[in-house]
Order: C-alpha cells, then structure tokens, then sequence
C-alpha cells in the first residue's frame, strides 16, 4: 500500500511484516492467517519485494487463478512444473496467496514440506475459510508457523496517516499535551470505523461507510456461504444481535430463543464467527469462590468499525449511547494484544459484581481493570466483593483518557 503525503511517497508496512521477514530464514511453513480484507495479499506481496530486493528466487502464486488451482490440486509435485525442481545451490521462496482454496491443502503443504525441507521455505496465506474448511485434516504439527493478522491498531492507522510522532507517543506514560488532542481526534474516529485498511485510507467518510458495509454485507456472508452454513440471512441476524451485546454475557439458549434457531445451530454460528475472527469470546476469572460465574464468555468484536457497521450507527462518539461499551472493547483488544487471550479474562459473579478485566502478565502478576468512559464514574466501593475476594490483585479505572497511556 501506498500514499502521498508530505510531498513525498510512503511505503506503508504493517507491523507483522517484521515478523514475517525475520522468519524467512526458518524452515517452517510461516502461514498467514486473519479476516478477509485485513491485508494478508499486500503483506505477502512485500515480503515479495523484499526477496527480490535481496536477490533471492521468489515465486508468487494467487490461488484465485484458476488454472493455477487446478494445477496444484491435481498433484502436489506439479508445483515444480512452476518453480522448476530446487537444487541444493538455491533456496527458492514460494508464496502462495488464498492457500485454503486447494482441496486438501494439508496434504499438499505436507508433502512439500517433507520432500523439500531443505530447498522450499513456503510463505502462504488463509482467510477465514481456512479454519473453516473441514477438510483440512492435517495440523502440520512442528511444520508451520502461524501468524495472525489482524486489522489495524491505532498505532498503525496513525502511521499510515503520516502521523509518525503521534504514533511515537501513543501508549506511553506522559503524552506531551502538544500532542494529546491530535491524539483523541485520532481515537475517537477509530472507535467509529476501527482499523480496516481500505477503511483507514478512504478519504471521505461516504468511502469508509461504503468500504465497512461492503465488507459487512458481502464478506462476512461469504464466510457463511464458504462454510456451507444453512440459513446465512440469520448469521447475518446474530451477527447484527451479537453488534448490539458488545461486552455483555453470551448466553447460548437465550440466543437461540431470539432468532428462533435450535442451541446446536447457533452455536455453529458461533464456532464459525469466531474462526473468521469476526468476534473473541472472553472467559470468567475464578477461583474457589461458589459464587463465581465459570463458564459464560462475554463477547466483543475483533474490529470495532465491523461492529458499528452491524448496526448502522456512524454517529460522532460523543452523541452515542454506546460509547462506554466503544471503549471497552477498544481495552479489551489493547489487553489481549499485551497479554494474550488465554491471560486476558473478566469477573462476575452470580448476584452480578463484575470487574471489567482481569489479567495476568509472564512472571504472573494479576492486575484487575474497570472501564469507565468518564473517571469520575468509577468508585472502589461498588467493587468491595472484588477487592475483599481477592486484596492481592491491584484494581485500576481506565477512562477514555487513560487508556491511550496505558498500554
């Protein structure tokens, strides 16, 4: 991606890519996975660049060709009619755009694998039907290395707008004050139209209404479509249902009973919004506490544009209704960024206290967070069933400024 600005042409790079080209001397598949239109071709599309910068043998294939497609399905080897057969002299690179297009992609990355360790480094790419797609029978255990490429982070989308020393400032303890108005007028556009990359780089806001709906109403479809769900308008419906609960309980049979669909369906649903990296469910926090919820996730939104586009509301942040919940969703991905899903979790219990977040970093300290839109909102009093339960683990409020300091 490319854009114009201070007279002169940037290069815009996400942050993975990195990553990706510090892996390119490892062995191991690097396979690139996250929701459609998030970036993945134009990420292997530079990396691209960058080995033939180097001088290196490079091939780049889309699976959207067809013939190519037909190719490669109808044996594995027949990639070598296209790369022609390594030797031990040259390392060649194949990157293989829209991977989970092949009918038994496992077997074909497999076998490559296994026959070529020494000569084939593969970089590929899988949208969501990539998980989706039950035939892929094989894990590739110990042969790949995954990569998740999510859509923008503020950090990103303020690079990509030329806004480099905002960028510098973001997530630190003290952002000068020169600085911190430019900032929240950077923030509250991304909590109305998220991190997309199309949507980030439309001028108008008619072309990021357009671009998010698009994606909204054809792509995430597509995902039903390509996942042979039955019943896609009511995906959609849950989709639109889950946009309105951003933060909330999921709660399986109430859904159910809402778009008038059996348990099994609906969680189906689930299973494959969630594999198209469409929505993170969150688990409780518990300990030994009776009382504590155990097993009902609360629900957000891996894009935060996504979400709004699901119900239809552009509205300036400060006019909306859902704006706390705007931000807690924006804290809940800056927390799972930072520590991870699997250490990011919140608390409830069931006469209903609650605590926002609760995480826990790598040498394993506990911190607990409630968001609050406006600070003056928040009291330590109201979570004394928190506090008493658990006086080891710090409780902090995080309002809408803060939390451009904190992470």
């Amino acid at each position: 991606m490319e854009c114009k600005h201070r007279k002169r042409t940037r290069i815009l790079e996400r942050l993975l890519l990195k990553d990706i080209v510090n892996d390119l001397p490892e062995k191991h598949i690097s396979l690139i996975i996250g929701a459609r239109q998030t970036g993945k071709t134009t990420l292997l599309k530079q990396t691209s660049q960058i080995l033939k910068k180097d001088k290196r043998s490079v091939f780049y294939f889309t699976l959207e060709d067809k013939e190519i497609l037909n190719l490669l399905d109808e044996n594995p080897k027949n990639l070598l009619q296209l790369i022609a057969k390594p030797d031990e002299k040259e390392r060649r690179y194949v990157l293989i755009d829209e991977i989970q297009y092949l009918k038994d992609p496992s077997n074909f990355l497999k076998y490559l694998y296994d026959t070529y360790l020494e000569n084939i480094k593969f970089i590929v790419t899988g949208s969501s039907s990539f998980y989706i797609d039950r035939k892929f029978k094989d894990s590739l255990a110990g042969r790949k290395r995954i990569y998740e490429l999510p859509t923008m982070s503020l950090k990103e989308v303020l690079v990509f707008k030329g806004e480099d020393e905002l960028a510098a400032v973001l997530n630190t303890e003290s952002i000068p004050l020169i600085y911190l108005d430019r900032i929240k007028e950077h923030f509250y556009d991304y909590l109305i139209w998220g991190g997309y990359p199309e949507v980030v780089l439309s001028g108008s806001e008619k072309a990021k209404k357009a671009a998010l709906n698009e994606i909204a109403d054809s792509y995430a479809k597509k995902d039903a479509v390509e996942s042979n769900l039955g019943f896609q308008d009511k995906y959609i419906k849950l989709m639109k249902l889950f946009a309105s609960r951003i933060g909330e309980l999921l709660n399986v049979n109430s859904l159910a009973s809402d778009i008038a669909m059996d348990n099994k369906t609906v969680s189906q649903y689930i299973w494959v919004m969630r594999k198209s990296f469409h929505i993170h469910l969150l688990q409780p926090y518990y300990n030994n506490i009776s009382s504590e919820l155990r097993k009902m996730p609360k629900l957000y939104f891996a894009d935060i544009g996504l979400r709004n586009a699901l119900i239809n509301n552009y509205s300036p942040i400060g006019l909306r209704q859902d704006k706390g919940g705007l931000l807690e969703n924006y804290v809940y991905l800056q927390l799972k960024d930072k520590y991870g899903l699997e250490n990011t979790k919140f608390w409830r219990t069931n006469d209903k206290n609650e605590v926002d977040f609760v995480v826990q970093n790598d040498k394993g300290k506990l911190y607990a967070y409630e968001v609050k839109y406006d600070k003056s909102a928040f009291s330590e009093i109201k979570y004394r069933a928190f506090t008493n339960a658990y006086p080891k683990i710090p409780l902090k409020c995080i309002s809408l400024e803060s939390a451009l300091k904190l992470f």
